[in-house]
């Protein structure tokens, strides 16, 4: 069983910045592959970003160039940097995790753990 616990949400103005970690439970943290997800109200749940060591990266297009990426096997932890935040980007964010690294996944479906989601509001 892997345990996710996010943090880094809370309120910014649009042009800010804003740091999410997730921190994960397990020993074979740098296997997993690892996603952001986003939900805003009335929306369904949609990629930002994924890793896996295999792959690399993956973003979805309305985040390109603004939000990275990135992870710290010494820590079990990803992190993701968003800059040039916009009020569209307001949602929940949450932290995912597989256990294996054979691809980029971008669909809720194709993760196995969830972390309990953290709170970005982006005003204008």
């Amino acid at each position: 069983q892997v345990q996710l616990v996010e943090s880094g949400g809370g309120l910014v103005q649009a042009g800010g910045s804003l740091r999410l970690s997730c921190a994960a439970s397990g020993r074979t943290f740098r296997r997993y592959a690892m996603g952001w997800f986003r939900q805003a109200p009335g929306k369904e749940r949609e990629i930002v970003a994924a890793s896996s060591w295999s792959a690399g990266t993956y973003y979805a297009d309305s985040v390109k160039g603004r939000f990275t990426i990135s992870r710290d096997n010494t820590k079990n932890t990803v992190y993701l940097q968003m800059n040039s935040l916009k009020p569209e980007d307001t949602a929940v964010y949450y932290c995912a995790a597989r256990d294996d690294s054979y691809r980029l996944y971008a669909k809720p479906g194709e993760y196995d753990y969830w972390g309990q989601g953290t709170q970005v509001t982006v005003s204008s």
